[in-house]
C-alpha cells in the first residue's frame, strides 16, 4: 500500500474501478455526519487528495435550476447530465468547484440546490455519469480520501479503508444548521428518506458515530485506521 500526494503516476496495473494498489480511504455515511470536514482533515493528515463526490450532484443540480429547468423531470435530466463541463478541487485545504468554468462553491451549498439534488442524485444516467467521472478522479490523485454515500459499495469497492461515519438525528441536525444556518430537523429527515436508497453501508466498512466527538478525535480514529491498514 502507498501513502502519497500522488505525484508520480503508478505503473501499475489497475483494477476494474481504477484504484489500482494507491490508498483509497472511503468515507461514506449521512448527511450531517462530518464527513466533509472530518474526510479533509484525514487527506490533510496523511498527504493525499480530497474528492467531495457530492459536490458534483449539487454543480449538476445549480446548473440545471440556474437553466430553469425541472429537476423532478427524470427524462430531461438524464439527457442534459452530460452537457455542464464539472471540474473539482481535490486539494484538502482548498476544494473548490467549478461549472463551465465558473466557480459555484458558495452557490452550490442553498437551500434551493440542497432541495433538489436528492432527485437529481437518483436519475440512473446521471449517476453513471458522475460516478465514471469520480472514478477517474481517484485514480489520477495516486492516493485520496473521497466522501460520499456510496463511495464504498459502488464507486471505489475494493478501497482498501471504508469508514462508515454517522451520528443521531439530533446531532446531524444540529450541525447542519450550524453549517447552512438554514437545516432543520424537518429537512435533515426528508435528506435521509430521499437518500436512501445511495446510503447503504458496505459490508467491510468500520462504523464510527461521531456523535458526541470532536472532529480531531474522529480524524485520529481514521487516520489510525489508515495506518494500521498500511502496517
Amino acid at each position: 500500500m502507498k501513502i502519497s500526494a500522488g505525484l508520480e503516476r503508478d505503473t501499475g496495473e489497475e483494477s476494474e474501478t481504477g484504484s489500482g494498489s494507491w490508498l483509497v480511504v472511503a468515507i461514506d455515511g449521512p448527511s450531517g455526519a462530518g464527513k466533509s470536514s472530518t474526510s479533509r482533515g484525514v487527506a490533510s493528515s496523511l498527504g493525499l487528495r480530497y474528492l467531495d463526490t457530492g459536490s458534483m450532484y449539487r454543480a449538476l443540480t445549480w446548473w440545471l435550476l440556474d437553466r430553469g429547468v425541472d429537476t423532478t423531470d427524470s427524462a430531461t435530466v438524464a439527457g442534459l447530465a452530460a452537457e455542464p463541463v464539472i471540474e473539482v478541487g481535490t486539494d484538502p485545504r482548498a476544494p473548490w468547484t467549478r461549472v463551465d468554468g465558473t466557480d459555484v462553491s458558495e452557490a452550490i451549498r442553498t437551500r434551493e440546490v440542497t432541495g433538489a439534488v436528492s432527485a437529481v442524485a437518483a436519475v440512473p444516467q446521471v449517476r453513471a455519469h458522475l460516478i465514471a467521472m469520480q472514478r477517474d478522479i481517484i485514480a489520477d490523485a495516486h492516493g485520496i480520501v473521497a466522501e460520499g454515500r456510496d463511495i464504498g459499495t459502488v464507486v471505489v469497492p475494493d478501497a482498501q479503508v471504508k469508514v462508515y461515519l454517522t451520528a443521531d438525528g439530533a446531532a446531524r441536525a444540529s450541525r447542519r444548521t450550524a453549517e447552512a444556518g438554514w437545516s432543520t430537523r424537518a429537512d435533515q429527515d426528508r435528506r435521509d428518506r430521499l437518500d436512501a436508497a445511495q446510503s447503504v453501508k458496505a459490508q467491510d466498512a468500520v462504523v464510527i458515530d461521531s456523535t458526541g466527538l470532536e472532529l480531531d478525535q474522529v480524524v485520529g480514529m481514521i487516520v489510525g485506521l489508515v495506518l494500521q491498514k498500511s502496517g
